[in-house]
């Protein structure tokens, strides 16, 4: 079954208004429960002190008969209020159930319960002692009252509570409802609207301005949603177009030399070349695909695995050694700057692979003889390499985009060499510094442009 915020909504009313109600019963039950009580103990004293009154006037036996009408007099039909007089003398003792009064304590004066035969309900008792008088001995007057009638006040008290809260809470769960459905009916309103959405145009957003304050909120997370959606879409889409225009390059050249090749007899010498020839474009595939896939893996969230913590200078060494035979033909040098100490966890054959293409981004980039830097720096919680070189200033719009898969700041633009680099090697630099916790830098000033990434290290 699915849940419903409605009939959610409407259980809250439904809890709330129970709870809230029977605190409400409960505090009146007490109220009321104390009241009679305080009514009972008021009832029973009014009647003590009368007879107290009387009883001290009378102090001989003969006199006697006076207390007993009093007390016949005060006695209701139903039996609700009743008279006891203890004393060791016959004569001065009244009331029924004298047995049942004999056990009571003897010096038990003030409040007490006693259970009389034939009664539901207990009777409240008062007693005092009277001291003695002339002939008339230490007696003990008890008066009780029936606690029946404070009995069936309670218990219809809690009857009319319970009905009428039940009555309460069933009204409040409709009204609950009918204010769910009310409060409800622009959420409902936006679905539709959000149904109403063409996939065909993904520039289409939700209204927000006739919508309540929650929903402009919802809407406006919404909308930015579907921006960032429309964003990748459109990525996506370059990211077709550049993959297939970067395969077909290479394809159209193996096609067609091989087309050539076959248009007339050839030796085989001829077809070595071409085949070797075929072997460079086959190679350049190769290198995409690999690079492809591994974007693909790091943009499912492949981290780095195997992290050593490597001094950083050493790796960077490496990597300017494995490129010594290309600055030796261009007669260009390499310098390392900055914190010689610095060390980090990093997997080193990623470390290696990204110290390469920002080196060989700066080689192809730079004329002739020209110096290159490696600058590394130890922050707080990363060390930062950077690769600094000389060549043609790059624009600032584009210096944000430097970094996206097979982006080119000119696509016109080459290297010294003459040749097209495939725009994956930033892109990779990018993904390498993320799954090191890193992030990327690049700036252009002056002729000069720097390009670097970051790993992250143990605070």
């Amino acid at each position: 079954m699915k849940r419903s915020i409605t009939w959610r909504l409407v259980a809250m009313f439904a809890v709330a208004a129970l709870v809230t109600f029977s605190l409400i019963g409960g505090a009146l039950y007490v109220v009321l429960r104390g009241e009679l009580m305080r009514h009972e103990r008021e009832e029973l004293n009014t009647h003590l002190q009368d007879m107290m009154y009387l009883i001290q006037r009378i102090t001989t036996a003969d006199r006697w008969n006076r207390v007993q009408t009093k007390m016949d007099t005060l006695t209701p039909a139903d039996g609700s209020v009743r008279f006891w007089v203890l004393s060791d003398d016959p004569r001065f003792q009244y009331g029924k159930g004298m047995a049942e009064m004999e056990r009571m304590e003897r010096n038990a004066d003030g409040m007490g319960t006693i259970v009389l035969p034939q009664r539901e309900h207990a009777f409240q008792t008062l007693t005092r002692t009277i001291p003695a008088d002339d002939e008339r001995p230490v007696i003990r007057l008890i008066v009780g009252i029936d606690g029946a009638a404070y009995a069936h006040t309670l218990r219809t008290f809690v009857i009319a509570m319970l009905a009428l809260s039940l009555t309460a809470v069933l009204l409040v769960m409709l009204l609950g409802y009918w204010i769910a459905q009310l409060g409800l009916r622009p959420l409902k309103q936006l679905s539709v609207a959000a149904q109403a959405l063409s996939p065909g145009s993904s520039s289409q957003r939700l209204e927000v301005s006739p919508l309540a304050d929650e929903l402009s909120d919802l809407t406006a997370a919404f909308n930015g949603a579907l921006g960032r959606l429309e964003a990748a879409y459109k990525q996506l889409e370059a990211f077709n177009a550049d993959v297939a225009h970067e395969l077909r390059t290479p394809l159209a050249n193996l096609i067609g030399e091989t087309q050539v090749a076959l248009s007339r007899q050839r030796t085989a010498p001829q077809f070595e070349e071409v085949l070797q020839s075929n072997l460079e474009e086959l190679e350049r595939l190769r290198s995409i695909v690999n690079d492809m896939l591994f974007l693909a893996r790091a943009d499912q969230g492949e981290a780095a695995t195997g992290l050593v913590v490597t001094p950083i200078e050493q790796e960077v060494a490496k990597t300017i050694d494995f490129f010594e035979f290309v600055l030796d033909e261009r007669e260009m040098s390499v310098a390392i700057e900055g914190d010689a100490s610095a060390s980090a966890p990093i997997e080193t054959s990623l470390f290696r692979r990204a110290m390469s293409n920002l080196l060989q981004n700066a080689i192809q980039h730079s004329p002739d003889q020209a110096c290159i830097a490696i600058r590394i720096e130890e922050r707080e919680a990363a060390v930062r390499v950077s690769v600094r070189n000389p060549g043609e200033p790059i624009g600032a719009s584009h210096l944000p985009r430097l970094f996206d898969r097979f982006f080119r700041a000119d696509p016109a633009r080459h290297d010294q060499g003459g040749h097209h680099g495939h725009g994956l090697g930033l892109a990779i630099v990018k993904a390498v510094a993320d799954m090191h916790g890193g992030e990327v830098f690049a700036t252009s000033d002056d002729g000069v442009t720097t390009i670097g990434f970051s790993v992250a290290r143990p605070a």
